[in-house]
Parts: C-alpha cells; structure tokens; sequence
C-alpha cells in the first residue's frame, strides 16, 4: 500500500471512529436518567421490614436540597430554616427541664428505630449523643462531628435554668433538639422532635443533662 493510500484510509478511519464516538455519546443516559435508575436502584434494594418502612428512603423537599450536587442558595437557605422554625412544638406548661440521670441514659444509648422493634413509639429510643459529641470528660470513646457538650450550660451562663435571664439559652436548645434545621439548614443533627425519634419527655431529660448546674455535663 502506497503512502497515500495509507494516509487516506487513517483519514477515513478517524472519521468513522469520530462518528461513531458522536453516535455513542448521543445516546448516553441524561442526567435526569441517570438520576431516576439510582432512584430505582435503591428503592429495589430496601423493603417494609417490621416498623422500617421503605418509604424511609424518600425524602423531604430539605433533604432533597441539602443533597444535590449544588448547595441550596441564600433564599432557600433561610425559607429551610424558617419552616423549621415554624414547625417547633413548646413544651407544655412551660416545662423545659426533666431529669438529667434520665437524660445522661438517653444521651449514651443509640438504641431503637429498627425493624425488630415491636412499636415506633419512641419511648423506647436513646438519643444517641455519644455517637457525634462529646457529653463527659471520662468518656473514651464519643464522635466529633459535633461540638463537645462539655460544660454546655456553664459556659453558656446558665447558673438557674428557670431564670428569665437564661430563656433564650433554655429556648435556643430546645429548638436545636427538636428540629436543628431551623439554625443550619443543612445540619446533619437528627430532627428528634419533628421526626418524633424522642418524646417531649425524652427531650425534657435531655435538656436536663446539657442545662442542670447539677449535671455531670456541667460539673
């Protein structure tokens, strides 16, 4: 084969090559198809199981902001953390404090929301604290994607939990328990109020453990 030949028989094999690379990426998935395959990837891997239901999968319109590949912008930021400071229930009477021995079992115990569970009443479920913040110096092992708790109350002034000086602390941390998204829209803080995973009493115990000068949290 002569030179020219050659060369025009590359030239012809490029070209095809180039069309069929073009005909190939034509007919690429979109993104949006792409999206709804993993969508339908994960739904056939989980099924209603005891108390876990599949629909556990499907999120809210926050979740689905907070989990796009672009984060949410400044207006959706504050409408997110408005609804969800709208969505906070008060404590009846006023009642903020409970026990804090109760509230240090809660604050250690990961327990409940499984599919062996026999109800979803979430007076059987811990809190879980350990596993992201540090609740007392003696522990050994606690998570660090959140903040230390360590003298939480203390370091925030709070010597008399009843105290109209120490109300916006008192009512700052139970907002934050119930639904942490009405101050971080996109706050990987458990909604324990708003997605009822702990009770009003839970929370009273909880609010206890971080508030209660006598606490071991703030000793």
């Amino acid at each position: 084969m002569n030179p020219i030949t050659r060369i025009a028989g590359a030239a012809v094999g490029s070209t095809v090559f180039a069309a069929l690379l073009a005909a190939g990426c034509a007919t690429s998935p979109s993104p949006a198809e792409l999206d709804a395959q993993a969508r339908a990837a994960v739904k056939a891997s989980f099924r209603d199981q005891g108390i876990a239901k599949a629909t556990r999968i499907d999120q809210d319109a926050l979740q689905a902001a907070c989990s796009s590949d672009k984060p949410p912008n400044e207006q959706l930021v504050e409408q997110i953390q408005a609804d969800a400071m709208r969505s906070v229930r008060w404590p009846a009477g006023g009642q903020y404090l409970g026990d804090w021995r109760a509230g240090e079992k809660l604050a250690q115990d990961g327990r409940g929301m499984t599919w062996t569970d026999a109800s979803d009443d979430p007076k059987g479920n811990g809190g879980n604290c350990y596993n992201c913040h540090q609740i007392d110096k003696k522990e050994l092992s606690y998570g660090t994607i959140g903040p230390s708790l360590w003298n939480y109350g203390k370091q925030r002034g709070v010597a008399d939990p009843s105290s109209p000086v120490s109300a916006p602390i008192v009512q700052y941390t139970w907002a934050k328990l119930y639904n942490a998204k009405a101050f971080a829209a996109c706050s990987t803080m458990p909604r324990f109020g708003y997605k009822h995973l702990l009770n009003e009493q839970q929370m009273r115990d909880l609010m206890a453990l971080l508030l209660d000068p006598k606490s071991p949290v703030n000793q």
